[in-house]
């Protein structure tokens, strides 16, 4: 019984836990009409993200800049925060997002 729950209580924390991540606008360029949406999460983390939350977010900052809407490109970019020993104990991830249609988008 004692090791079934050790075991039981290991895998939990291996497996890690699903936690819900935001992106928010990390950077971005009006010029290039591009926005850097991104969020950060620990080695013990599941992220799960609400892309459309995230699309909206990107759309809403291309807004402000006079364009229309964002759509995502090129995928998304996952790099190491902070490193440790034998690996990474926090990850950041990128997603980029092109701005489309508008008054900026025509020049």
């Amino acid at each position: 019984m004692k090791k079934m729950l050790i075991c039981a209580l290991g895998s939990l924390l291996l497996s890690g836990c699903a936690v819900h991540k935001q992106m928010t606008p990390m950077g971005g360029s009006k010029a290039d009409g591009t926005v850097k949406m991104g969020y950060s999460y620990s080695i013990l983390e599941v992220p799960t993200v609400d892309m459309e939350q995230a699309s909206t977010a990107a759309a809403n900052k291309c807004k402000i800049w006079g364009y229309e809407g964002a759509e995502p490109f090129g995928g998304q970019t996952k790099q190491c925060a902070e490193p440790s020993g034998g690996g990474c104990e926090q990850f950041d991830v990128f997603v980029e997002f092109q701005c489309t249609g508008g008054k900026a988008a025509e020049h």
